[in-house]
């Protein structure tokens, strides 16, 4: 398995109810596990100690992030030495240094490229430095484009807000490393030893796509970022191929969806669609009922999700 962390394992400093039980018995069963984030500003080992003081098994080597997958890419887009301004973390400037590339601090060093990852201490100066530097024809990586993170307090802003306000003051766009690029699930994939992986992630516009895109089962687990209803209006490549509530339910019996007629079925839950409404016999608080309605309404709109949302009417059951 694949899991992502920010609002999968944990949301802010605290463990997700039911993550790190469910991780640990994965593990205690030999089932291959890493973590897989867009998160640029912590190093792997520092990731993986995190996660072992919520209780969850970790090492380094199963965690894959941004900041490297950021500072490869950005290695194969300049000559050999060349300088970079940094806007991130020093886990950041680490991957850049590793790979042979010369760490800057303003765009008054005239920096051959900017790489641009998430830091909770970047400020307006930070960005305007990586603004000027842009302009002036500099080389532009981002690690990710997050528009938001779930944080203990609820949802914060991501890289991605922080990328998109160099964008605005440029008129730029970046190279982006990460999700929801296939590389970083293919090549935790591989160094696990797997072939065919489930990635678990809460957002469907970076992990969902991402597993997709790499040709793997997805997962989009109900605890942080997306719900229900965003994932029924989904575009195509970013439909899920489960729908759980938490971690803990990859070990409760996922219910096989059935079709009689224009009729799904999912568990107790059925569902319906007639032009824009899904009628759907079940609780709305159930999983089964909105398994049951994703499936009618992406049977319905097989190639291309409709641009407005569709209207969900339950009836319980």
């Amino acid at each position: 398995m694949l899991a992502d962390l920010d609002g999968v394992v944990y949301a802010g400093p605290h463990a997700i109810p039911g993550a790190t039980e469910a991780l640990d018995r994965l593990q205690g069963e030999g089932k291959s596990l890493a973590y897989v984030t867009n998160n640029a500003s912590r190093s792997s080992e520092q990731v993986a100690a995190h996660l072992r003081e919520l209780g969850a098994p970790a090492t380094a080597d199963q965690v894959f992030g941004s900041a490297l997958a950021g500072a490869e890419l950005l290695a194969g887009q300049v000559a050999p030495a060349s300088t970079v301004l940094v806007v991130g973390s020093d886990t950041l400037a680490d991957a850049v240094r590793a790979q042979g590339l010369v760490v800057v601090d303003s765009a008054e060093d005239g920096p051959d490229a900017v790489i641009q990852g998430f830091s909770p201490t970047l400020g307006w100066k930070d960005l305007a430095e990586a603004a000027y530097a842009v302009a002036a024809g500099a080389v532009w990586v981002a690690t990710n484009t997050d528009m938001s993170i779930p944080q203990e307090r609820g949802i914060a802003p991501g890289n991605g807000t922080l990328v998109a306000a160099v964008t605005a003051a440029t008129g730029m766009e970046p190279l982006v490393a990460g999700k929801p690029g296939a590389v970083l699930f293919s090549t935790a994939a591989r160094h696990s030893g797997v072939d065919h992986a489930l990635v678990v992630g809460d957002r469907l516009d970076t992990d969902i796509l991402g597993g997709n895109r790499a040709g793997m089962a997805t997962a989009l687990v109900l605890t942080g970022v997306d719900t229900p209803r965003t994932a029924l209006a989904a575009p195509v490549d970013q439909r899920p191929t489960y729908l759980i509530p938490t971690l803990g339910a990859l070990y409760e019996e996922y219910p096989s969806v059935a079709q009689d007629g224009a009729t799904y079925s999912a568990g107790a839950a059925t569902a319906t669609v007639r032009e824009t409404v899904i009628s759907v016999s079940g609780r709305e608080d159930d999983v089964d009922s909105w398994r049951a309605a994703c499936a009618a309404w992406w049977a319905a709109h097989p190639s291309t999700a409709p641009r407005s949302a569709p209207e969900v009417r339950f009836a319980d059951a």
